[in-house]
């Protein structure tokens, strides 16, 4: 049987199940260390399943990233408790962290940034270059803490105590456009 999306019913089983499994398993280890046989494995299906349903492994980072954005974007939209965002939105940076180190190229694969796309019209103003520019800016300094909060700690002497300068990324753009408190 055929979905209104042309695939099969099988696949719309499957697909969010995979989807999850592979985000899990590219967060742990990368998309490059993951093979299709590692996904299937862990999602309890076939990996000629994944193959017929998602693709080939551009393909599945490609539905893994927008998948995603989709379910972080949900989650804030429904307005999760706040632990539930967070833990979305780090495994959301560590495959996206892992998967460009891993040489993806993910302004090809990912189609879909509506996590982003509601930064920038919070960012608002009379310039809408202005705003993409600043949410780049806060999103750069927001992943770099994320990424590299253990280093940059170390390397300047911060104590784990020391809380990060923004614990979130609508803080960070709002400092970025003047008008948010950087001591949280």
């Amino acid at each position: 049987m055929t979905t209104a999306g042309g695939g099969t019913a099988a696949g719309a089983r499957i697909r969010p199940i995979v989807l999850s499994h592979a985000a899990d398993l590219f967060a742990d280890r990368g998309p490059a260390a993951t093979s299709l046989r590692d996904i299937a494995a862990r999602s309890g299906v076939n990996a000629g399943l994944i193959f017929r349903h998602i693709g080939n492994k551009d393909a599945l980072v490609s539905a893994v990233l927008d998948y995603l954005a989709d379910d972080l974007a949900s989650a804030r939209d429904a307005d999760a408790p706040r632990a539930v965002v967070e833990a979305r939105a780090e495994r959301s940076w560590k495959v996206i962290a892992r998967a460009l180190l891993d040489g993806f190229d993910l302004g090809r694969l990912q189609h879909r940034f509506p996590n982003v796309e509601q930064l920038v019209a919070a960012a608002g103003g009379g310039d809408p270059h202005a705003a993409r520019l600043a949410t780049a800016d806060a999103l750069a300094l927001h992943l770099g803490w994320r990424l590299f909060g253990p280093f940059l700690k170390a390397a300047t002497g911060l104590s784990d105590d020391d809380p990060r300068p923004f614990t979130d990324i609508a803080d960070a753009l709002a400092a970025l456009l003047g008008g948010g408190d950087t001591t949280r």
